[in-house]
């Protein structure tokens, strides 16, 4: 298969009567991708020349050749100005190799352009395509760009290693009102938010409040919660409670890769991630290269994302009519080797895949409902999200975390030690070990490493710190040979704490 980006273009003579429907051709970037990237790409592209897509290509290299080649982010300076230019990319699938000093390629697109908005449907195919749960028709919207996927890492001690999950209020408010905007223009009709603010109170606790202080700009769509942790069962047993969820980096990353797996294929799942200037659309599974040259692969994946890509750019007439002959094509029987079942009654290779659908463009399923995008059609920007700053708050600083790497304390030695090291303006209120509280009053059966959190607050009496003091602190407890790793300001914000208690507060 060449890796060639091929696509025969159609002028935008074709005619429609849908003001949504965009008649000028639009440019997008395509990346081949590796392993089984090129055959499933040049596959889409086929279907979507045959379909009349008014769109024109410039081809990408990303991916493992330059990896090798020495780019540790897989792509070049050109490939950037091309993403730039036309806003619209579909992506292949890629390789990172293995080993260290290769950053993902796909967080990096996404993180670099600001692509906020991960747009993923579930949706079952039953009784085509084998799964427990036949109603299931879901669309999981991720925020793409923060919580623990901004990768600040650090080792601070022998034994403890520290992941910064960060979260901020324009990421929470854009992610969130996405997902009401696209509830409301593709006919939702609930958006359910998923966190686990028992927990993190603050980080997760603010995911929701803005959910909350959103939501309640939209009346007409339905609204609940889950804690991740049993929303992530109901998913797995009971999907058909689910029509929108909106969650965090990570928690969307898992629950996605399951809701698709439980849809009967996560060959069958194509995804967008969506910013405010570029939109990347792809699969959601990976290069497989254990299977690439074969033309074996199934190409469904791209080909639905190729159907995202058309409804953002405003071609929803040619969304529709490839989506319905690829609805047409598995309801006919033919599959992939991946689909084999019952149902199959021709197993095919992937160009008699894309052959197969681009023979049934114009027609509708008999047993699928018709896809019809013409009144969910979305511009470039398919959703206005304007973040309007927050009011400067009164910030008062009221203490301050002293992390410490110490071997050969226990709780109440390294408080013994500290207690003399307290100035006039910070006293010591109490020790935590891995979050956990451990003096003054800590269990001798907690476990303990060599990662010790030493709070130090503002006197009794007094209103208020400066950073000087602090400095001064640290001054004393540097002077006696302690091992600081880190700290923390501890402040207040218009007179609420920006900071948590801690476990056994």
């Amino acid at each position: 298969m060449s890796n060639e980006c091929l696509y025969r273009e159609h002028n935008k003579h074709h005619s429609s009567q849908h003001r949504s429907v965009n008649l000028e051709n639009v440019a997008i970037t395509v990346a081949m991708g590796d392993g089984i990237g090129p055959e499933i790409t040049q596959a889409t592209l086929k279907v979507l020349s045959a379909a009349k897509a008014r769109i024109t290509t410039e081809c990408i290299d990303i991916g493992e050749q330059l990896y090798l080649a020495g780019h540790s982010s897989g792509i070049r300076q050109d490939a950037w100005q091309s993403l730039r230019r036309t806003k619209v990319f579909l992506k292949g699938p890629i390789t990172t190799p293995s080993g260290s000093g290769y950053k993902s390629l796909n967080v990096t697109i996404r993180k670099t352009l600001g692509l906020y908005a991960n747009v993923r449907p579930c949706i079952s195919y039953s009784p085509y395509v084998h799964t427990l749960h036949p109603a299931m028709d879901m669309v999981i919207i991720r925020e793409n760009e923060e919580d623990l996927y901004a990768g600040i890492e650090h080792r601070q001690t022998d034994e403890v290693y520290q992941c910064l999950k960060l979260i901020t209020r324009p990421g929470c408010e854009k992610i969130i009102r996405y997902a009401f905007e696209y509830a409301r223009t593709h006919g939702r009709k609930k958006v359910t938010c998923m966190v686990k603010d028992n927990i993190m109170k603050m980080t997760d606790g603010l995911f929701y409040k803005v959910f909350q202080e959103i939501g309640a700009e939209y009346p007409d769509i339905s609204q609940d919660r889950y804690i991740i942790d049993i929303g992530s069962a109901r998913l797995a047993t009971r999907p058909e409670l689910f029509d929108v969820i909106v969650t965090t980096n990570l928690y969307g990353d898992i629950i996605s890769d399951v809701a698709a797996e439980l849809s009967g294929s996560i060959g069958l799942a194509g995804s967008a991630n969506i910013g405010e200037h570029v939109a990347m659309f792809e699969a959601i599974h990976g290069s497989a290269p254990d299977i690439a040259g074969q033309n074996v692969a199934n190409p469904s994946g791209l080909i639905l994302a190729a159907v995202m890509m058309l409804v953002h750019i405003g071609q929803a007439d040619i969304a529709e009519k490839i989506h319905n002959a690829w609805l047409k094509t598995i309801e006919d029987g033919i599959h992939t080797k991946d689909l084999k079942s019952e149902h199959s009654k021709v197993l095919v290779t992937t160009e008699q895949f894309a052959e197969a659908v681009i023979a049934r463009l114009g027609t509708t399923p008999q047993r699928f409902a018709t896809v019809s995008y013409q009144h969910s059609a979305q511009p470039k920007k398919p959703v206005s999200v304007t973040y309007q700053p927050q009011p400067e708050a009164e910030k008062i600083l009221v203490g301050v975390d002293v992390f410490l790497h110490q071997h050969r304390h226990s709780a109440d030695e390294l408080a013994q030690r500290l207690k003399p090291l307290e100035t006039a303006e910070l006293e010591l209120q109490m020790i935590t070990n891995r979050g956990v509280k451990v003096w003054p009053d800590g269990f001798p059966e907690t476990f303990c490493t060599d990662h010790w959190r030493c709070r130090f607050m503002l006197r009794p009496g007094l209103t208020q710190l400066t950073y000087s003091d602090i400095i001064r602190l640290l001054s004393q407890i540097s002077g006696d040979n302690l091992d600081v790793i880190k700290t923390e300001n501890l402040c207040s914000f218009n007179g609420e704490l920006g900071f948590t208690l801690g476990q056994g507060q």
